[in-house]
């Protein structure tokens, strides 16, 4: 497309994972893809900020307002729809999503863990880096997905490992796991808006440069 994949972000928090991918936006480096629209579920977040900051449209759909995700859901999906995106990223939200029919298998999660280990619904942010730690694990890591139904169940699509150190402690880890986020779901998306991304069942294939 003439001007670029859209992408629509959902986030809950400080907008770091925003920040990063709008800084491989800049420097052209995400396969030609645009972030067109920023929604968070809580106000007053620095992520808005950070979207405005940007230029982009940041809406705020708070989580509280609605009674079960399918509603919460809805209301995001109508703040989202005069922007047709045509890729949704979770940076950092907290809540389960429920995208409209057309972006079934267009919604993207990263995860600060080596799923399918260390997630599910209540794990997230330095919970996953002290369970890590609580289990004596020597490597962690993070994981992009694509976002299903259930909580870090979707299909994986990057993987980046990080060693655990014997001097870790929550902070420390999280911060080394968080340079490979930095990198690897830049890597995501780009693959997908180089239409590089094949799903066979529950595997994706990345699909090199030369067989497109």
């Amino acid at each position: 497309m003439s001007d670029g994949l859209r992408v629509g972000v959902l986030l809950s928090g400080g907008g770091r994972t925003l920040s990063n991918l709008l800084e491989y936006v800049e420097r052209g480096e995400l396969g030609g893809a645009r972030i067109v629209a920023v929604v968070s579920s809580k106000p007053g977040i620095r992520g808005l900020a950070v979207a405005e900051e940007a230029g982009i449209p940041a809406y705020i759909v708070p989580r509280s307002d609605y009674p079960d995700s399918a509603a919460f859901s809805e209301a995001i999906n109508a703040v989202l729809r005069p922007h047709d995106p045509e890729l949704v990223v979770l940076a950092g939200f907290l809540s389960l999503y429920n995208p409209p029919e057309h972006l079934r298998e267009r919604v993207m999660n990263i995860h600060p863990a080596l799923l399918p280990s260390f997630g599910g619904h209540g794990c997230y942010g330095h919970r996953v880096h002290e369970a890590v730690l609580e289990y004596g694990c020597k490597v962690s890591g993070c994981t992009v997905h694509f976002a299903d139904a259930e909580y870090d169940s979707g299909p994986i699509i990057v993987q980046r490992c990080v060693p655990v150190m014997e001097d870790d402690d929550a902070d420390s880890l999280a911060a080394r796991v968080f340079e490979q986020e930095c990198a690897a779901y830049p890597e995501a998306v780009r693959l997908f808006a180089e239409g590089r991304l094949r799903r066979e069942g529950r595997r994706v294939i990345v699909v090199p440069a030369e067989g497109l």
